[in-house]
């Protein structure tokens, strides 16, 4: 009954051939790599850039998604490692429980449920907004009392009810759907970068770097955490500023992770899950970083509209009708960061229940269309209801501290499975090991440490929540406890 027991590589590979339990493999490189790219790439391209621009970085914010970048790929090679290495859905869940044990593998999985239902239902949201402002510029506008921030959001609710439809009906088919929404996406982020090297004033770029100036700190429960420890002032602007908004445009690139969960339904995980999760990222990170440049081009940083930078930067040039054309472009980015997030929750879940951390029913395979249907008609309904229904607006950092949590514990992870078991073929292995792993979770610990005290005490209370779930449930019932398992394949040593 140890907390720290661990479940093989091989079993867990076993599991996947159980026939209950068998989910369709049909994704390939490119299916990853559209899957990482339509969760990262969101609402944040139209509007994180001028926020973190205005309020600490200036022109400089381009090296702050730079140093972002690094920061997340460091993650993310962590995560193709072990992604390559034990091919099965649950991500970070699977990959914990192989390497630091069933403890530490449960309150990564719970970790992971709240952010992915979270997300999703912060992002259907924002969703509805984008969408109440793109109809309102076509002439059509829709009763306050069922639109964004009214007694029910039934748009957010109606996306969420047909995008639970369409993962429900196939991976595959929800990837289709993924792939025209994210080719919508990029040609308009494309077309915006494009019409605004038009407007670029290159005097807007100096100085690149302004000057450091002391900024009023937050006080009491608002403040960081790393502040209420350490008493330091903080600042904007100047080298401080570039760090602090790297911190700040970290949680644009979150979501790549993502891509992990789907590891059991990919034709051939050890070689396209790495390429899926790395060549999202470097995707990404260029659409970032030309948006900056092109931001912080057309309009001085300290006139940038921190709430929607790229449309307002156009309609400082005359071009309102640009801004049309972006919400329309930020109501295709959601709509597949939606998707993205509930087909994550479900795999998660489906992980957790096939290992009766939650109850094994949840766990059922539809017999024709091969997708976890009980748990995904779950997640669709409470998604909905939390969109729906719940001013989530001071939980959205939530999302972003149960993420840095399993990057933290995965980065770890992948130094205790070297150690345990050097004899594994893995597909793809982080170089210069063991120093950009811990360097990995550094980092991630002290961006964690960067969210506010209120953040840090609703994470404990979840925490606290789901030790209670694991030690009256969760514990008796695993199957790495009871030994309810079929004989696992051999999983050999790397070929020389």
């Amino acid at each position: 009954m140890s907390l720290f027991r661990t479940k093989s590589v091989e079993q867990s590979i076993a599991d996947t051939d159980e026939p209950e339990f068998r989910l369709k493999k049909s994704l390939t490189a490119v299916d990853l790599t559209v899957f990482g790219v339509g969760v990262v790439i969101g609402a944040g391209i139209f509007t994180l850039t001028g926020r973190a621009a205005h309020d600490v970085a200036g022109p400089a914010v381009v090296i702050s998604f730079i140093i972002a970048a690094i920061a997340c790929g460091l993650a993310a090679m962590c995560y193709a490692e072990f992604a390559s290495t034990v091919p099965v859905s649950g991500s970070a869940y699977t990959f914990s429980y192989a390497s630091l044990g069933e403890l530490f593998a449960w309150i990564i999985g719970w970790d992971l449920i709240l952010e992915m239902f979270l997300g999703a239902s912060v992002v259907a949201q924002g969703w509805s907004a984008y969408l109440g402002t793109f109809l309102q510029q076509i002439g059509i506008v829709l009763p306050e009392a069922i639109s964004y921030g009214g007694v029910v959001d039934l748009p957010a609710i109606l996306l969420v009810l047909v995008l639970g439809g369409l993962m429900t009906l196939g991976i595959k088919e929800s990837l289709r759907v993924n792939l025209v929404l994210v080719a919508v996406k990029l040609f308009i982020v494309l077309f915006v970068i494009i019409a605004g090297i038009l407007f670029i004033n290159p005097a807007n770029y100096s100085p690149f770097v302004p000057e450091s100036v002391p900024t009023e700190s937050a006080s009491g429960l608002t403040q960081p955490l790393l502040q209420f420890l350490s008493g330091l002032e903080p600042a904007t602007f100047g080298v401080g500023g570039i760090l602090a908004g790297a911190a700040l445009v970290f949680f644009a690139y979150i979501g790549f992770d993502v891509v992990a969960t789907t590891a059991e339904e990919t034709k051939n995980p050890q070689r396209d899950l790495p390429i899926g999760i790395i060549a999202s990222l470097v995707i990404c990170t260029i659409l970032y970083c030309a948006v900056a440049i092109v931001v912080t081009g057309m309009v001085p940083y300290g006139e940038l509209n921190p709430s929607a930078a790229l449309a307002n930067a156009f309609a400082f040039h005359g071009q309102t009708w640009m801004a049309t054309v972006i919400a329309a472009g930020a109501v295709a980015g959601l709509t597949t960061v939606v998707l993205t997030l509930m087909i994550g929750a479900t795999r998660i879940i489906f992980a957790m229940s096939r290992d009766r951390l939650l109850p094994g029913a949840l766990a059922k395979v539809h017999p024709r269309l091969r997708t976890p249907w009980v748990i995904s008609i779950l997640v669709t309904a409470i998604v909905a209801v939390v969109a729906g229904f719940t001013p989530i607006g001071v939980l959205e950092e939530m999302v972003n501290i149960g993420t840095l949590s399993a990057f933290v514990l995965v980065s770890v992870g992948v130094l205790v499975l070297r150690r345990k078991r050097p004899d594994l073929k893995r597909g793809f292995r982080v170089p210069w090991s063991p120093v950009l792993p811990i360097l990995s979770a550094l980092i991630c610990t002290y961006l964690m440490l960067n969210l506010s005290v209120e953040t840090w005490l609703r994470f404990l209370i979840w925490l606290a929540i789901g030790f209670a779930i694991y030690f009256a449930y969760s514990r008796r019932h695993s199957r790495v406890g009871t030994g309810e398992f079929i004989a696992p394949r051999v999983v050999g040593p790397p070929k020389q």
